[in-house]
Protein backbone atom coordinates (compact mmCIF):
# COMPACT_ATOMS: atom_id res chain seq x y z
CA UNK A 1 0.00 0.00 0.00
CA UNK A 2 1.36 3.43 -0.91
CA UNK A 3 1.84 6.04 1.81
CA UNK A 4 -0.66 8.40 0.17
CA UNK A 5 -3.39 5.76 0.01
CA UNK A 6 -2.77 4.89 3.65
CA UNK A 7 -3.09 8.56 4.63
CA UNK A 8 -6.26 9.05 2.59
CA UNK A 9 -7.89 5.97 4.13
CA UNK A 10 -6.93 7.15 7.60
CA UNK A 11 -8.20 10.70 7.13
CA UNK A 12 -11.57 9.69 5.66
CA UNK A 13 -12.17 6.86 8.12
CA UNK A 14 -15.04 7.25 10.62
CA UNK A 15 -12.39 6.63 13.28
CA UNK A 16 -10.56 9.88 12.48
CA UNK A 17 -11.41 12.13 15.45
CA UNK A 18 -13.30 15.01 13.85
CA UNK A 19 -16.62 14.43 15.64
CA UNK A 20 -18.51 13.71 12.41
CA UNK A 21 -20.77 11.19 14.17
CA UNK A 22 -22.41 13.98 16.18
CA UNK A 23 -23.86 15.84 13.17
CA UNK A 24 -26.88 15.07 10.97
CA UNK A 25 -26.94 18.15 8.68
CA UNK A 26 -30.50 18.94 9.78
CA UNK A 27 -31.75 15.42 9.12
CA UNK A 28 -32.88 14.93 12.71
CA UNK A 29 -35.63 17.51 12.16
CA UNK A 30 -36.62 15.91 8.84
CA UNK A 31 -36.95 12.53 10.54
CA UNK A 32 -39.09 13.97 13.34
CA UNK A 33 -41.39 15.59 10.74
CA UNK A 34 -41.64 12.35 8.76
CA UNK A 35 -40.09 13.54 5.51
CA UNK A 36 -37.15 11.17 5.99
CA UNK A 37 -38.51 7.78 7.01
CA UNK A 38 -36.97 5.02 4.84
CA UNK A 39 -34.21 4.31 2.32
CA UNK A 40 -35.78 6.24 -0.61
CA UNK A 41 -36.42 9.38 1.44
CA UNK A 42 -32.98 9.13 3.06
CA UNK A 43 -31.48 8.97 -0.43
CA UNK A 44 -33.51 12.02 -1.45
CA UNK A 45 -32.14 13.99 1.51
CA UNK A 46 -28.53 12.90 1.04
CA UNK A 47 -28.73 13.51 -2.71
CA UNK A 48 -29.96 17.06 -2.14
CA UNK A 49 -27.03 17.74 0.18
CA UNK A 50 -24.53 16.32 -2.29
CA UNK A 51 -25.93 17.71 -5.51
CA UNK A 52 -27.27 21.12 -4.49
CA UNK A 53 -26.30 21.83 -0.88
CA UNK A 54 -23.29 21.65 1.38
CA UNK A 55 -21.78 18.74 -0.52
CA UNK A 56 -21.68 20.74 -3.75
CA UNK A 57 -20.20 23.76 -1.98
CA UNK A 58 -17.57 21.58 -0.34
CA UNK A 59 -16.65 19.89 -3.63
CA UNK A 60 -15.86 23.21 -5.34
CA UNK A 61 -14.06 24.60 -2.29
CA UNK A 62 -12.06 21.36 -2.02
CA UNK A 63 -10.76 21.69 -5.58
CA UNK A 64 -9.67 25.32 -5.15
CA UNK A 65 -8.07 24.66 -1.76
CA UNK A 66 -6.17 21.63 -3.10
CA UNK A 67 -4.89 23.59 -6.09
CA UNK A 68 -3.70 26.48 -3.91
CA UNK A 69 -1.97 24.21 -1.40
CA UNK A 70 -0.30 22.17 -4.15
CA UNK A 71 1.24 25.22 -5.85
CA UNK A 72 4.93 24.70 -6.67
CA UNK A 73 7.65 26.89 -5.21
CA UNK A 74 7.95 29.87 -5.46
CA UNK A 75 4.28 30.17 -6.44
CA UNK A 76 3.27 28.87 -3.01
CA UNK A 77 4.95 31.83 -1.31
CA UNK A 78 3.96 34.36 -3.95
CA UNK A 79 0.25 33.59 -4.32
CA UNK A 80 -0.72 30.05 -3.30
CA UNK A 81 -0.60 30.74 0.40
CA UNK A 82 -2.78 33.86 0.09
CA UNK A 83 -5.25 32.09 -2.19
CA UNK A 84 -5.59 29.15 0.22
CA UNK A 85 -6.37 31.55 3.05
CA UNK A 86 -8.97 33.31 0.86
CA UNK A 87 -10.63 29.97 0.06
CA UNK A 88 -10.63 29.15 3.78
CA UNK A 89 -12.35 32.46 4.58
CA UNK A 90 -14.99 31.84 1.93
CA UNK A 91 -15.52 28.26 3.10
CA UNK A 92 -16.12 29.36 6.69
CA UNK A 93 -18.69 31.94 5.55
CA UNK A 94 -20.49 29.82 2.95
CA UNK A 95 -23.00 28.14 5.30
CA UNK A 96 -26.74 28.61 5.43
CA UNK A 97 -27.25 28.25 9.19
CA UNK A 98 -25.39 28.44 12.46
CA UNK A 99 -25.54 24.68 12.91
CA UNK A 100 -24.16 23.77 9.47
CA UNK A 101 -21.35 26.28 10.08
CA UNK A 102 -20.61 24.58 13.39
CA UNK A 103 -20.72 21.18 11.68
CA UNK A 104 -18.19 22.20 9.07
CA UNK A 105 -15.87 24.38 11.12
CA UNK A 106 -15.71 22.19 14.21
CA UNK A 107 -14.67 19.27 12.05
CA UNK A 108 -12.20 21.46 10.15
CA UNK A 109 -10.51 22.64 13.34
CA UNK A 110 -10.36 19.10 14.73
CA UNK A 111 -9.00 17.70 11.47
CA UNK A 112 -6.26 20.32 11.24
CA UNK A 113 -5.18 19.90 14.86
CA UNK A 114 -5.01 16.10 14.70
CA UNK A 115 -3.31 16.05 11.31
CA UNK A 116 -0.67 18.56 12.40
CA UNK A 117 0.10 16.30 15.33
CA UNK A 118 0.10 12.95 13.52
CA UNK A 119 0.99 13.88 9.91
CA UNK A 120 2.93 17.19 10.11
CA UNK A 121 4.01 19.16 7.06
CA UNK A 122 5.66 22.62 6.83
CA UNK A 123 2.96 24.06 4.54
CA UNK A 124 0.22 22.81 6.81
CA UNK A 125 1.91 24.55 9.76
CA UNK A 126 2.20 27.74 7.72
CA UNK A 127 -1.49 27.51 6.82
CA UNK A 128 -2.43 27.06 10.47
CA UNK A 129 -0.34 30.10 11.33
CA UNK A 130 -2.01 32.16 8.62
CA UNK A 131 -5.45 31.19 9.94
CA UNK A 132 -4.50 32.39 13.43
CA UNK A 133 -7.45 30.52 14.93
CA UNK A 134 -10.03 31.67 12.36
CA UNK A 135 -12.84 29.21 11.49
CA UNK A 136 -11.90 26.55 8.95
CA UNK A 137 -14.27 24.50 6.81
CA UNK A 138 -13.71 20.76 6.94
CA UNK A 139 -13.42 20.45 3.16
CA UNK A 140 -10.67 23.08 3.02
CA UNK A 141 -8.71 21.44 5.83
CA UNK A 142 -8.81 18.00 4.21
CA UNK A 143 -8.00 19.39 0.76
CA UNK A 144 -4.96 21.27 2.05
CA UNK A 145 -3.64 18.21 3.87
CA UNK A 146 -4.13 15.98 0.84
CA UNK A 147 -2.40 18.46 -1.47
CA UNK A 148 0.70 19.01 0.64
CA UNK A 149 1.11 15.28 1.21
CA UNK A 150 0.88 14.52 -2.51
CA UNK A 151 -2.52 12.83 -2.60
CA UNK A 152 -4.06 13.22 -6.06
CA UNK A 153 -7.01 15.60 -6.29
CA UNK A 154 -9.37 13.19 -8.05
CA UNK A 155 -8.99 10.46 -5.43
CA UNK A 156 -8.95 12.88 -2.51
CA UNK A 157 -12.16 14.66 -3.54
CA UNK A 158 -14.08 11.45 -4.13
CA UNK A 159 -12.95 10.03 -0.81
CA UNK A 160 -14.06 13.21 0.98
CA UNK A 161 -17.49 13.17 -0.69
CA UNK A 162 -17.91 9.47 0.01
CA UNK A 163 -17.20 10.20 3.68
CA UNK A 164 -19.89 12.90 3.66
CA UNK A 165 -22.38 10.56 2.01
CA UNK A 166 -21.59 7.75 4.44
CA UNK A 167 -21.99 10.06 7.43
CA UNK A 168 -25.42 11.20 6.23
CA UNK A 169 -26.46 7.57 5.85
CA UNK A 170 -25.07 6.80 9.29
CA UNK A 171 -27.19 9.57 10.80
CA UNK A 172 -30.26 8.23 9.01
CA UNK A 173 -29.49 4.71 10.17
CA UNK A 174 -29.65 5.80 13.78
CA UNK A 175 -32.57 8.22 13.45
CA UNK A 176 -35.10 6.39 11.25
CA UNK A 177 -33.81 3.71 12.20
CA UNK A 178 -32.55 1.39 9.44
CA UNK A 179 -30.95 -2.03 9.42
CA UNK A 180 -27.32 -2.38 8.46
CA UNK A 181 -28.07 -3.96 5.07
CA UNK A 182 -30.44 -1.15 4.11
CA UNK A 183 -27.80 1.34 5.19
CA UNK A 184 -25.20 -0.19 2.91
CA UNK A 185 -27.71 -0.28 0.07
CA UNK A 186 -28.10 3.48 0.55
CA UNK A 187 -24.32 4.02 0.52
CA UNK A 188 -24.02 1.94 -2.65
CA UNK A 189 -26.77 3.87 -4.42
CA UNK A 190 -25.03 7.16 -3.65
CA UNK A 191 -21.80 6.07 -5.35
CA UNK A 192 -22.70 7.31 -8.86
CA UNK A 193 -23.80 10.65 -7.44
CA UNK A 194 -20.51 11.12 -5.56
CA UNK A 195 -18.65 10.60 -8.83
CA UNK A 196 -21.00 12.92 -10.73
CA UNK A 197 -20.65 15.75 -8.19
CA UNK A 198 -16.87 15.45 -8.15
CA UNK A 199 -16.78 15.58 -11.95
CA UNK A 200 -19.21 18.51 -12.20
CA UNK A 201 -17.28 20.56 -9.62
CA UNK A 202 -14.11 20.50 -11.68
CA UNK A 203 -13.42 23.86 -13.30
CA UNK A 204 -16.18 25.77 -11.48
CA UNK A 205 -14.89 29.28 -10.59
CA UNK A 206 -15.43 30.45 -7.03
CA UNK A 207 -17.36 33.44 -8.38
CA UNK A 208 -19.93 31.03 -9.86
CA UNK A 209 -20.35 29.02 -6.68
CA UNK A 210 -23.87 28.90 -5.26
CA UNK A 211 -26.48 26.67 -3.73
CA UNK A 212 -30.27 26.41 -3.65
CA UNK A 213 -31.54 24.14 -0.89
CA UNK A 214 -34.04 26.13 1.19
CA UNK A 215 -35.64 22.94 2.51
CA UNK A 216 -32.34 21.70 3.91
CA UNK A 217 -31.55 25.08 5.43
CA UNK A 218 -34.96 25.22 7.11
CA UNK A 219 -34.42 21.75 8.58
CA UNK A 220 -31.12 22.92 10.01
CA UNK A 221 -32.59 26.13 11.44
CA UNK A 222 -35.57 24.36 12.98
CA UNK A 223 -33.26 21.75 14.48
CA UNK A 224 -31.70 24.51 16.61
CA UNK A 225 -34.87 24.61 18.75
CA UNK A 226 -35.95 20.97 18.41
CA UNK A 227 -37.11 19.76 21.80
CA UNK A 228 -35.24 16.45 21.90
CA UNK A 229 -31.98 16.16 19.97
CA UNK A 230 -29.39 13.42 19.51
CA UNK A 231 -27.22 15.42 17.10
CA UNK A 232 -25.56 18.83 17.18
CA UNK A 233 -26.93 19.77 13.75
Amino acid sequence: MSDTLYQLLAWTSPAYPTGAFSYSHGMEWAVEQGSVRDVPTLLDYASAVLRHGGGWIDAVLFIHAWQAAAAPEPQWCESGRRHLLAVAELGAAFRGSAETRLESCQQGAAFLAVTLGAWPHPRLREFAGDLAGAPLAHAVAVAAACAVHGIALEQALRAFLQGLAANLVSAGTRLIPLGQTDSQIAVARLMPLVDAVATAASGVPLDDLGTATPGLELCSMLHETQYTRLFRS
